[in-house]
């Protein structure tokens, strides 16, 4: 056991009482009136004691100013150590700072926000290829310009990469342009992956939505196709109705509105009328006396009863 260890904790007398070099010290550090009452101390060591007092500064609450002060072995004067403020036991501390690509969530950016790309991002890889050097017979390429030299002619300086402004014409990226591959970068297969994996936890097979539906999207007339290989699992839901409308969806998902769930039957038609016109129907002027509900019978017969 060392001897540093076996000294004692117990705070050194002077640098206990020396409370108002300490006060002193710490409002020469701070602003004018944000020195608060003495709020105790603690021995850091032999002849090291650090004495703190509240401060009184807006926004900072249970911060403390700490002013250590320590004597020299058989000195009697108590010299100053350092000021700082520390946060205390129930201090207002800000949020751990976490990088914007890490706070950004789906959803967060508005009209006009830019979100810029990492270059190294895992999700993305080159579409045509690494790097933008000249086609084997452009007329900057070292076999173009070895020939040129025979031949006498004039040609650029260097490939692309080596010119101030790159030519138009004879590049990697020219070529891809031509081809419809302008495209810097492609999805990665880890960009794949990971679009998926999102995709089938918003609109999959295990969403509550797809576990109560009829069927799946795969047998659904709203379903649109996409190309790629993500079209071989999803598509786009053109249902107007459906939670997922314009959404893009795996084949497992399912919902009410699939196209097949339930088909509206048609209405009966009647049956077209049957005219016969090879007879006549005839129609009497008056109705018989015996064709209503009450029988004809003659006045003498109800004089009895009443009627007029």
């Amino acid at each position: 056991m060392s001897a540093a260890s076996t000294r004692s904790r117990t705070p050194d007398r002077l640098c206990a009482e020396a409370v108002d070099l300490a006060r002193a010290a710490a409002e020469e550090v701070a602003a004018p009136g944000v020195v608060g009452e003495h709020a105790g101390m603690v021995t850091e060591g032999d002849r090291v004691v650090t004495h703190f007092f509240e401060c009184k500064e807006l926004g900072y609450r249970g911060w403390r100013w700490a002013v250590t002060v320590a004597r020299a072995s058989r000195a009697k004067i108590v010299t100053l150590d350092e000021a700082v403020l520390l946060p205390g036991p129930d201090a207002l501390l800000a949020p751990e700072w976490v990088p914007w690509s890490e706070r950004l969530r789906p959803g967060d950016m508005g009209p006009g926000d830019l979100l810029p790309t990492d270059a190294e991002d895992l999700r993305l890889e080159p579409g045509f290829s690494g790097e933008d050097g000249p086609a084997p017979n452009s007329a900057v390429s070292e076999e173009m310009a070895e020939l040129a030299e025979a031949e006498d002619a004039d040609v650029t300086a260097g490939p692309p990469r080596n010119l101030p402004v790159a030519p138009s014409r004879g590049s990697v990226a020219a070529v891809a342009e031509e081809l419809g591959m302008r495209r810097a970068r492609v999805l990665s297969r880890y960009g794949l992956h990971v679009a998926a994996d999102r995709w089938e936890e918003a609109f999959g097979a295990k969403t509550p939505m797809a576990q109560a539906a009829p069927a799946s999207c795969a047998s659904c007339g709203f379903l649109t196709p996409i190309g790629g290989s993500l079209g071989q699992a999803f598509g786009a839901c053109a249902n107007e109705f459906s939670p997922a409308d314009g959404r893009v969806v795996s084949l497992a998902y399912g919902c009410g509105g699939h196209s097949e769930a339930a088909v509206m039957p048609r209405p009966p038609q009647p049956a077209p009328p049957v005219i016969d016109e090879t007879r006549v129907d005839p129609f009497p002027l008056r109705p018989a006396r015996d064709s209503g509900s009450v029988p004809a019978v003659s006045d003498e017969d109800t004089a009895e009863l009443g009627h007029s």
